[in-house]
């Protein structure tokens, strides 16, 4: 009884109703609930840092994460909005679960489509330390113009390197951090995780557990998550075809960019119009989006050729060795060596290595084994196998793969002459129609004036025969045209006959022959 009567409600003592009920206790209630409820609604805010491509590809990147399976309806499949065609564009759309009722994120895309070192004082406030750890990077490459996409990764990863640069000193930690989170990803004993979070079997919490580093992997952090997406895998059939592609092509294509990307610490990922991509997948498993209903770990694939997908710290030499026909280690140092450059340095061309290498071959023949892009470019012109020709010829004429066509500005001038000739012809053609139409209206009208009109008697009624024939073309003439062809005047003079008996045709010419002309 005692015990009970001593008894205190802790549910009173912990609300504080009692002791603070209009007192600072109760505000503080009321300002924790509602604080709770406003934090359980803001949905996580993720980035994306979009570099390469067009305004067009862009978008087609955009479409390809936005409609995927996390879209919740038919209505939400509309178009996102998206503002790229001037410097830095902006977009957004939003991550849902699997029941498609949930949202999970919100991805923001900043979309860079010119590699200007200019821009990167636009792109480095968007990285803070709140915003590093929810950022990644994506470059586009197109398998429209795969000779450039060498040039083009190292255009752009100097961009990048450009923007850390401007990176306030304070946010520089939270960049280094994220950078050791994921070279320890996925490398926790037998146990990989490849759907983006952190493996923690077989670690003992300070790291000792993990795997090391492979040779030429990690070697050139870039200070935020990269991810390599190459377009339009579907014109691959087209190279095959065409242009005579063979397998040892794509194969060395393939092992060059995963190389160059196992010093970066980055994924690697085809994408086809023809077929269904991995994408979403590998993109939100970057920004640490996963669905809490379904989960759906990535396939690392390097079998099929239009479906790449090599994850983060997947990756390794000797799985690139397995290819076959390329020296990784000699590719790797050389790729360190070409982004050294400052942004907007320039490398020598193959033509202009051929033409210098009669003068100082030896040093040329240094600079090209130096150089990774030199040794991709060279091959590309001379390729082993003979299967490179398009991209020969696009390198030839400096433009992308596509049908030569001629100058506009020629083309447009033989295009002149033909039609003036052809004018000319036509107004020839016209006169002589015209002139000859006049000769024989005069001549209808001189063999009117002395013949005159032509009339006969039929049953009683003066009948014009003139008058009568121009009925019978005026009623045929709808018949001509439904493709009937019309009666000349010969042949309704004919059937007009045959209406007549013999006599009165023998009175009809006779009179017109007895009859005299005008006074």
């Amino acid at each position: 009884m005692t015990a009970n009567a001593n008894r205190v409600s802790t549910y009173t003592a912990g609300s504080g109703e009692a002791e603070g009920r209009n007192g600072e206790q109760s505000k503080n209630l009321w300002k924790s609930m509602l604080g709770s409820v406003a934090s359980s609604k803001r949905l996580p805010e993720k980035n994306l840092l979009v570099l390469g491509g067009t305004p067009e590809s862009q978008r087609e990147f955009l479409d390809s994460l936005s409609s995927s399976e996390f879209r919740r309806d038919i209505d939400r499949q509309k178009t996102p909005p998206i503002a790229n065609n001037f410097a830095l564009g902006y977009a957004y759309y939003d991550v849902l679960d699997a029941d498609q009722d949930d949202t999970l994120a919100r991805v923001s895309l900043y979309l860079l489509s010119q590699p200007s070192g200019e821009f990167a004082s636009l792109v480095a406030p968007l990285l803070t330390s709140a915003t590093i750890p929810n950022t990644a990077v994506i470059i586009l490459l197109d398998w429209l113009e795969p000779h450039l996409w060498l040039r083009q990764l190292r255009t752009w990863i100097q961009v990048l390197e450009e923007v850390m640069g401007r990176v306030n000193n304070d946010d520089r930690e939270a960049l280094e951090e994220l950078m050791m989170s994921w070279k320890e990803r996925g490398r926790g004993g037998a146990s990989t995780n490849l759907d983006g979070t952190v493996s923690t079997s077989g670690t003992n919490g300070d790291g000792d557990g993990l795997l090391p580093l492979g040779q030429g992997e990690w070697s050139e952090p870039l200070g935020l998550p990269l991810c390599v997406v190459c377009q339009n895998a579907q014109r691959m059939e087209y190279l095959e075809k065409n242009q005579h592609w063979k397998e040892p092509d794509f194969d060395t294509v393939l092992q060059y960019l995963r190389t160059i990307l196992l010093r970066h610490g980055a994924s690697l990922i085809y994408t086809s119009q023809n077929t269904t991509s991995q994408l979403p997948s590998l993109i939100h498993a970057t920004l640490g989006v996963t669905s809490l209903l379904k989960r759906q770990p990535l396939k690392p694939n390097t079998i099929d050729r239009d479906s790449i997908v090599v994850p983060t710290n997947w990756d390794s030499w000797g799985k690139i060795r397995i290819l076959g026909g390329l020296d990784t280690e000699i590719i790797s140092n050389g790729w360190s060596e070409d982004i050294k450059a400052p942004l907007g340095s320039e490398l020598l061309e193959v033509e202009e290595l051929g033409q210098k290498k009669a003068d100082d071959e030896e040093d040329v023949d240094a600079r090209q084994k130096e150089s990774a892009i030199a040794r991709y470019e060279q091959w590309c012109r001379v390729p082993n196998t003979g299967g490179l020709a398009v991209v020969e010829s696009a390198m030839n004429e400096g433009s992308a793969v596509g049908v030569e066509s001629d100058n506009t500005q020629e083309f447009l001038e033989r295009q002149l002459k033909i039609l003036e000739a052809f004018k000319t012809k036509v107004t020839e053609i016209s006169g002589a129609a015209v002139d000859g139409a006049k000769l024989d209206k005069a001549r209808d009208g001189g063999i009117s004036e002395h013949i005159g009109p032509v009339q006969f008697n039929m049953g009683g009624i003066q009948v014009d025969a003139d008058d009568m024939l121009q009925r019978i073309k005026d009623r045929n003439a709808p018949l001509a045209s439904s493709d009937t062809a019309l009666p000349d005047t010969d042949a309704s003079a004919g059937n007009l006959a045959k209406d007549f008996d013999n006599d009165q045709l023998q009175n009809f010419f006779s009179g017109l022959m007895n009859r005299k002309g005008p006074a």
